[in-house]
């Protein structure tokens, strides 16, 4: 029973890989490097994934931001990659998805399921 159920989340993970992830993404991570001849330690951004296949998903929010001169609507986006892909909170997630790219910062731990992951994705301004 156990190998049945092994076997069709397999064959679930395969056909949403082959079928459903139509971008590539690029993971960043902002890293303490240190310089052998000064000896001094400095951030840098270091890649740790690329062209890892993805799905970029957009969805609508309901609930609106006031603000003093207008309303505006929010936007979700949310991240499919496979479970086995490690992306740290905080990283820069570069995505190219029909002919876009865009950069995006991971907002918190990722939801991990048998046959994928999805992870909040946030527009990405600076290092925090």
């Amino acid at each position: 029973m156990v190998s049945a159920l092994e076997a069709a989340r397999k064959a679930a993970r395969k056909a949403i890989e082959k079928t459903y992830y139509t971008g590539l993404c690029s993971v960043v991570e902002r890293r303490d490097v240190r310089d052998e001849q000064t000896k001094i330690t400095h951030k840098s951004e270091v890649t740790v994934i690329e062209n890892q296949p993805c799905k970029l998903s957009f969805e609508k929010l309901d609930a609106t931001a006031q603000t003093e001169t207008a309303a505006s609507l929010t936007q979700g986006t949310k991240l499919f990659l496979p479970p086995d892909v490690e992306i740290k909170a905080g990283s820069k997630i570069t995505v190219e998805q029909d002919g876009v790219k865009n950069a995006y910062s991971a907002s918190g731990v990722p939801a991990v399921y048998p046959t994928h992951q999805e992870i909040i994705l946030t527009l990405f301004e600076r290092w925090a």
